[in-house]
């Protein structure tokens, strides 16, 4: 299976998580993995991945700058009778995000040759994944716990733009950055 590709924003995180320790259906994703997501590339050739990061991190010199903020709760992504995804909403800092996300990702896919994203971008965090064969009540039990997550303290701060794939072991971790660019103070 080839690896997937993207372009993302590295999140350094700090403040405390209050919660419970996680439901063994899910795997939370480890400090190095956090980031938001600007344009998924997928299953792409690593030319086209490689076009995509030139066209971003271009656009990124001149329009990106670092952004810090907080969260507003855990929500549930992906399909909405199998959410998969248990992702950090942005509060503070959602709209400098989204309008970085936006002047990025369009020419970023058309860079790689890939359709246009449909959705407008939601800056938030995926903190952790739901197993694809959690049953019912498992994911019940995930989403129940992911709800009760206190994000009240917790701040993160974007410095970066970096380009991803997977990770050599993906048991140590899911992702590694193939190359990354400072954004402008």
């Amino acid at each position: 299976m080839a690896p997937n590709w993207f372009i993302g924003l590295p999140v350094e995180m700090s403040g405390p998580v209050s919660h419970s320790p996680a439901p063994p259906c899910v795997r939370m994703f480890v400090a190095e993995d956090l980031h938001m997501t600007v344009a998924f590339l997928g299953s792409v050739e690593e030319r086209q991945a490689g076009s995509a990061w030139a066209e971003a991190a271009r656009l990124a010199a001149s329009l990106g700058r670092p952004v810090k903020g907080d969260f507003v709760r855990v929500q549930a992504l992906g399909n909405p009778r199998r959410p998969s995804a248990l992702a950090a909403l942005v509060g503070l800092g959602a709209e400098p995000l989204a309008e970085l996300m936006q002047a990025l990702q369009g020419p970023a896919l058309a860079a790689a040759e890939l359709p246009p994203e449909t959705r407008g971008p939601l800056p938030h965090v995926t903190l952790g994944r739901i197993a694809r064969r959690a049953s019912r009540p498992e994911r019940r039990e995930a989403l129940r716990w992911a709800e009760a997550l206190d994000l009240s303290a917790l701040r993160f701060s974007v410095s970066r733009l970096a380009l991803y794939t997977w990770a050599e072991d993906r048991r140590q971790r899911l992702f590694r950055i193939v190359q990354s660019l400072q954004l402008a103070a």
